[in-house]
């Protein structure tokens, strides 16, 4: 099949290159000429385990190609997917769907004889009405049906989820996507991945209420983190034993310092809109995005308490910038916000990330010192805070730690270290939803 990707950013280039590797010929279309000549050239724009090497065999092999040229690119396809960024409005905390509906013009005017347009963006419920709404009134000739497949990728697991997915959501109003939508995903039936079709309003609102359970998931157990600090229990053997209860399950029990990412605050905050725009206000939702925009900043005062409650003037290492391992990517990481607070109270970062110190300089204060390692981090400083659990921080020579730095305390703000292992060194422990006594 000849499919068209408009858009190249995460869900576009993602999504591009596992169709072209299920054998169809895809084009990734992008309006950002740098980076199309840059994809033209092997470079790629963000940083997902596989996804080079995927990438360059595609391209190899003559099944994927990249375009700036969108009449081009359109013409002809079998199937033209929109994944364009939908970023968070500002001013309303809606989803901005400028993006989409552009992209849904220029289908219009380029598009030839019937073809499924798909929205793999995440979007609210009724998108896709408006995205068929605005290609009818573009071109009244268009033979299109509008779908919704919305995308369940995680970032740093994005092939795997993609090749081997738990499910896959089709929406459509008209009958003859069926058959076309289950010629896109036959290459997974091998994997008896399960193809779920249903209305497109409803395959809208699943991606939404799918995110947003799982970030109240992660909400849950912070709270619960704290109520353990309180009373003195362990957080960790808490959610263990709540997790064994398979209707339960262990995962999205493990407490930090808030969700972050492009998905969770976004998804959230706009479920919660648009909930409140239908008169069906989802108060569950609308605490979840209160405490996880408050929990950032308790992390910082976890920190300063742990310095003994002042932290002017005191050097501060920071390992861990992007808001989970195995991405570049910083939006909305809980790390910015522990740094500008600290940095506003006086504090020196130094900061140490594997992947993602290039998009942190644009996001955080001008003042953070990028360093080369997590010794060089640590070098001098009066506190070491582990922010994000990349696998190279979870096993620190902790000696080596503390013969460089000036101060012994570690804060540990997603539970990878023993109190023994740290006390063993030398160090003062500070952790999550474990009391200091029993921190095993």
């Amino acid at each position: 099949m000849k499919i068209t990707m408009i858009g190249s950013g995460y869900v576009g280039l993602v999504s591009g290159v596992c169709f072209a590797e299920f054998g169809h010929d895809v084009v990734c279309m992008d309006l950002n000429a740098d980076k199309i000549e840059g994809l033209k050239k092997g470079v790629i724009p963000i940083f997902e385990p596989g996804l080079e090497e995927m990438t360059l065999d595609n391209v190899k092999a003559g099944r994927l190609t990249f375009t700036t040229d969108i009449k081009g690119a359109v013409a002809g396809s079998d199937v033209v997917f929109i994944g364009v960024g939908t970023p968070t409005n500002k001013e309303t905390g809606h989803a901005d769907l400028k993006y989409v509906y552009a992209a849904a013009r220029d289908i219009a005017q380029a598009v030839e004889g019937f073809t499924i347009v798909v929205t793999k963006s995440t979007v609210p419920v009724g998108t896709g009405d408006e995205v068929e709404r605005i290609i009818r009134e573009t071109n009244p000739n268009a033979d299109v049906a509008v779908v919704s497949n919305p995308e369940f990728l995680r970032e740093g697991a994005a092939i795997k989820d993609f090749m081997i997915p738990n499910r896959i959501v089709v929406g459509i109003e008209d009958e003859r996507a069926r058959p076309v939508m289950t010629e896109v995903y036959r290459p997974l039936f091998i994997n008896q991945s399960p193809l779920m079709f249903t209305t497109r309003r409803t395959s809208e609102l699943i991606k939404y209420a799918a995110n947003a359970f799982l970030a109240m998931k992660i909400t849950y157990i912070n709270e619960m983190a704290d109520l353990c600090e309180a009373v003195g229990a362990n957080v960790q053997e808490v959610a263990r034993g709540i997790g064994l209860d398979n209707r339960i399950g262990t995962k999205f029990l493990h407490a930090g310092p808030g969700y972050g990412g492009s998905c969770f605050p976004k998804d959230t905050l706009a479920l919660v809109k648009t909930a409140q725009d239908f008169g069906a206000p989802i108060k569950l939702i609308e605490a979840t995005v209160e405490v996880n925009d408050a929990r950032k900043s308790k992390m910082t005062q976890k920190v300063i308490k742990a310095l003994g409650g002042e932290v002017k003037g005191k050097t501060v290492a920071v390992l861990g910038l992007t808001f989970k391992p195995e991405t570049d990517d910083m939006r909305n990481s809980p790390s910015i916000t522990i740094i500008e607070e600290l940095v506003a109270s006086g504090a020196t970062i130094r900061a140490f990330d594997p992947e993602g110190m290039d998009n942190a300089k644009s996001v955080l204060p001008q003042e953070v010192i990028y360093c080369e390692g997590p010794y060089d981090a640590t070098a001098g400083a009066d506190a070491v805070v582990v922010v994000t659990e990349w696998n190279e921080f979870r096993a620190l020579d902790l000696k080596r730690i503390k013969s460089v730095a000036k101060g012994a305390v570690l804060v540990d703000l997603r539970n990878i270290y023993r109190k023994d292992e740290v006390a063993r060194h030398g160090f003062t422990y500070s952790s999550i939803g474990r009391p200091a006594e029993d921190i095993i």
